[in-house]
């Protein structure tokens, strides 16, 4: 290779699944003239978490899986060498790509009592496997970010949770269960982006912590990753001042962080990837386009992902890089290449996915993340149930037509109800006819994993819920992000509460089987919550 083409190396341009031919001539022009390393998949255009002002339509296509693995196949060709095909796969392809599978979110896995951690491997192994049976070789996850923010607008339900041992210890897992089929996988946002309150990708989120304090907390999964000899690690668009000389530059930015810190202190010689550079805490800050890329480059980043500047940035570099410097990184790259079988040509295919395993493999996942936040009382449950005219179960977000219900059907028959939407309390009789029950089985659907808008839960459907728990026996069971649980009112009403995390149709079958057995549920709660 040429400079030119080493460092062309460094560069993973964001790709779109759904995307116009036009689009997807520029990339295969950008790898055959300039060597590009890698490309990072995304949906389209419009799914992109920075494009959020256009307000545009996310537009599912029921064949994105396929035409993923066509794209693949048509940019590897035009690739001198191979590319790296990467994409951000947290809780598998779905995350990504409709009608593909889908595991539980990091927070449900953090559920689980460390005895079944063999469930987290599994979790990593069978992404691992979906991913490859697409051509993807490297998954941008797990996270390793501590979860000790309830307000972070962005992390929450991706991060296994508030504790850094078992983030540490699950995170690895997830990892060993993907590096066990080949794909390579990356510890993110170093130096931890759970303590914040700014959404990266929107703006530049502060962390107030100096190094003793992130030694003690943050960085603890990071150093454990790196104890283990993980793939890579991506640095998170966050300022720490504390290790800035009090200024608030992005970590994806500062050799403080990246060379200092995580080479130099941590002692890691792994890849080191960037957060996407389109995301807005950076991408405007340089007029000059391809001076984010040197920066980013500069300041440590051997992979740089989500370059929006491809020829600009090769030509900053190689203006102002050493030499030693860029075979450094390249010499990264191409490892991690050579370990994800790039230049392995007796390489066998994979079969596509089967959603029997990952149904299966889901199931016994929600059998032990079950988490009784307040005795369910089901004594009083299982009496009134008896008494019809005294027990009814009510669906919020979700019609009475749910597996839920319909699994609790023939053991515990009664009226049901729902509450699709705000509206329905005003223009149907759903309040007048609940008020005539003593008992009420809820089952809560979270519209919303994110906590904006309160995580989407009307203001009068909370009033309503609120109450209800104050004027009637309520068992609660939210299928959905448990930091939802802080924005009812009168919870501690309520006589008994149980999380479930996920409204996958497994979880609300083992929730139902689980309550008619008047059986403990087996999970922790994995975060703090307050006033619950």
């Amino acid at each position: 290779m040429t400079l030119e083409q080493k460092i062309g190396q460094f560069f993973f341009p964001a790709v779109f699944i759904n995307d116009t031919e036009e689009n997807i001539q520029e990339t295969e022009r950008l790898i055959k003239e300039y060597n590009i390393g890698g490309l990072t998949f995304f949906h389209s255009r419009a799914s992109a978490a920075t494009n959020y002002e256009s307000k545009k339509k996310v537009e599912f296509n029921d064949d994105s899986y396929q035409r993923l693995k066509d794209l693949i196949v048509r940019y590897q060709k035009c690739a001198t060498t191979p590319l790296l095909m990467s994409i951000d796969a947290e809780w598998g392809l779905a995350m990504r790509v409709e009608k593909t599978p889908q595991y539980p979110y990091a927070i449900t896995l953090g559920a689980l009592p460390e005895r079944k951690i063999d469930l987290i491997y599994q979790v990593g192994k069978q992404i691992g496997l979906d991913l490859k049976s697409a051509g993807i070789h490297y998954n941008l996850a797990p996270l390793a970010d501590i979860n000790n923010n309830p307000n972070n607008p962005v992390i929450g339900y991706r991060s296994f949770g508030s504790n850094k041992e078992k983030v540490a210890q699950f995170a690895l897992e997830y990892l060993r269960g993907m590096s066990d089929v080949g794909v390579l996988g990356c510890l993110k946002h170093f130096p931890g982006h759970g303590n914040t309150s700014v959404d990266s990708h929107l703006g530049l989120p502060v962390l107030e912590e100096n190094l003793e304090q992130l030694l003690e907390n943050e960085l603890v999964p990071f150093i454990k990753g790196i104890e283990n000899q993980v793939d890579s690690i991506m640095i998170g668009h966050l300022a720490v001042p504390a290790l800035n000389d009090g200024k608030e530059t992005s970590a994806t930015l500062s050799k403080n962080i990246i060379e200092k810190l995580l080479r130099e202190r941590l002692g890691y010689d792994g890849l080191v990837i960037s957060d996407a550079l389109n995301m807005h805490s950076v991408s405007k800050l340089y007029q000059t386009k391809g001076q984010l890329e040197w920066e980013a480059f500069n300041a440590g980043n051997d992979v740089l992902c989500f370059a929006e500047n491809v020829p600009e940035g090769i030509e900053a570099i190689l203006k102002n890089a050493t030499p030693e410097r860029i075979e450094a990184s390249l010499n990264r790259i191409m490892k991690c290449k050579q370990k994800a079988g790039l230049f392995d040509e007796s390489k066998s295919s994979v079969a596509d996915f089967d959603f029997k395993t990952t149904s299966e493999l889901n199931r016994k996942i929600a059998d032990y993340c079950i988490t009784d936040i307040r005795d369910k009382n089901n004594s009083i449950l299982l009496f009134d149930a008896k008494n019809r005219e005294r027990f009814a179960k009510l669906s919020i977000y979700k019609t009475i037509e749910n597996p839920f219900f319909e699994t609790l059907g023939s053991v515990l028959p009664s009226p049901e109800y729902e509450i699709e939407n705000a509206d329905d309390l005003v223009n149907t009789n759903v309040k007048e006819d609940i008020s005539i029950f003593d008992t009420i089985l809820i089952a809560l659907y979270v519209p919303k994993a994110k906590p904006l808008n309160k995580f989407d839960l009307e203001d009068k459907v909370l009033n309503f819920l609120g109450e209800l728990f104050q004027t009637k026996k309520c068992i609660l069971y939210v299928f959905g992000n448990p930091y939802a649980l802080q924005v009812i009112p009168n919870l501690e009403k309520a006589i008994g509460i149980v999380e479930m995390y996920q409204d996958f149709v497994e979880f609300q079958q083992s929730a139902a089987e689980q309550l008619a057995a008047n059986k403990k549920g087996k999970g922790s709660l994995p975060v703090l919550l307050t006033g619950v």
